[in-house]
């Protein structure tokens, strides 16, 4: 038998009310190299994971108290504890109550008598998946993007924490961070934008939309994801003060050719720009030839896109050397 390889660091948690399946389940991980924590019920489980929260939960269904179906509920229902896989031992094998440990949010379930080569199988595959999600959602959280997906009504179906955070940086200043979660809208000024970007070809550009509020600017990118009536929305953040002649500077630009994209950053057409600049749109675009052919680009949402990075590096420069 090829033994299972556990990370020294997982914390596994039994909860289990009989001695014989803890003895049994504790020595078994304990000498794979796992670290152990027991509780014989719901309540001190839930009190021990508040001082140490493990890496998986093994979790009997029948237990005095609170059942494992309602002390997985509560598991799944606490934003510190719900990325936890738990996985159900039970002796049930009635479909319904299969079923119903999965819909309590299980991620697998043991049925006993227990059987140490299949709980160290499923227990690694388990802390396998859930550091590749981790992993993926931590490069999420700390990198220049961030990503949710939608339906085709602008319902949020998955939301990682830096979309969460980012979105609340989008909508008006008095919307609650809660009011962001999954299975709500989108926030109504994004709803009209993303529809408009339905069903057109992916350009690999991020197109620019504004924010509500005038911190930041935003660019985004609408991607259909593999299952259908789903899309990808991803998006990238920028200071919304622009630095015209730092712009102009450092990207070789005049400074009509950098104010123009900072109109087009903001999502104005060839024609409000010539109104606010006092020339035509046939003006306006003659700009923007010169723009693309110093940029090497070739559409307006990448010139913005290259005008909007640079701006925050910039910041980013000046707020290093301030300090």
């Amino acid at each position: 038998m090829t033994k299972v390889l556990a990370n020294p660091n997982s914390i596994v948690m039994i909860i289990d009310d009989t001695p014989d399946n803890l003895a049994l389940l504790s020595d078994t991980l304990s000498e794979s190299g796992y670290r152990v924590l027991v509780a014989t019920d719901g309540c001190s489980a839930l009190e021990q994971i508040e001082y140490l929260r493990p890496d998986i939960i093994l979790l009997d269904v029948m237990m005095p108290g609170i059942n494992g179906f309602e002390t997985c509920n509560r598991l799944k229902a606490n934003p510190k504890t719900t990325h936890i896989p738990v996985l159900f031992m039970t002796a049930l094998s009635e479909l319904d109550d299969l079923l119903r440990g999965f819909g309590e949010g299980a991620v697998d379930y043991m049925v006993k008598p227990i059987r140490p080569p299949e709980v160290l199988a499923r227990v690694e595959a388990q802390l396998i998946q859930a550091r590749n999600i981790q992993r993926a959602e931590n490069a999420l959280n700390n990198g220049p993007y961030c990503a949710l997906a939608i339906n085709a009504n602008g319902k949020i179906t998955w939301l990682p924490e830096a979309a969460t955070h980012w979105l609340n940086d989008f909508v008006l200043a008095h919307l609650l961070l809660d009011d962001i979660k999954v299975e709500t809208l989108l926030p109504a000024s994004m709803i009209s934008w993303v529809k408009a970007q339905m069903g057109k070809p992916d350009t690999n550009d991020f197109m620019p939309f504004e924010s509500i509020k005038g911190e930041f600017h935003f660019s985004a990118k609408l991607i259909p994801c593999c299952h259908a009536d789903e899309y990808l929305l991803l998006m990238e953040k920028h200071s919304g003060h622009w630095n015209i002649d730092s712009v102009k500077h450092s990207l070789g630009l005049t400074s009509r050719e950098a104010e123009i994209l900072m109109w087009i950053s903001r999502g104005k057409t060839n024609k409000e720009i010539g109104m606010i600049l006092g020339g035509s749109p046939r003006t306006v675009n003659k700009h923007l030839e010169h723009i693309f052919e110093k940029l090497g680009v070739v559409t307006r949402a990448a010139a913005v896109s290259i005008a909007m990075q640079r701006t925050s590096n910039l910041s980013l420069l000046s707020e290093g050397n301030a300090s």
